[in-house]
């Protein structure tokens, strides 16, 4: 998997407003927030399973109702499509929890 040109970047954080760029790690951030630790549990399950079997698995952590999650591409040293698709199904599962 490629890393990201410049122009595919700008597209791809253009298609992902809550997500944070952090250009010296080439990585994306978001903070979800739930009502309580079951779904936030239950979110992490849910992304845990499509990370899985897209073999690309997130930096994250949990405390109570909040997910943190980091997305890069180790292998390329940056974000790929890899790290968008992720960031989309994330923003997908969250918002059915809204």
């Amino acid at each position: 998997m490629e890393k990201l040109q410049p122009q595919q970047l700008a597209a791809a954080l253009a298609s992902l407003p809550n997500w944070h760029y952090d250009d010296q790690r080439g990585a994306i951030s978001r903070e979800f927030l739930f009502q309580g630790f079951p779904e936030a549990f239950a979110f992490m399950t849910q992304l845990a399973i499509v990370a899985e079997q897209r073999n690309h698995h997130p930096e994250w952590s949990n405390v109570y109702n909040r997910v943190n999650i980091t997305l890069t591409t180790h292998d390329a040293n940056g974000l790929t499509q890899r790290d968008i698709d992720l960031a989309g199904y994330a923003d997908a599962a969250y918002a059915r929890f809204a």
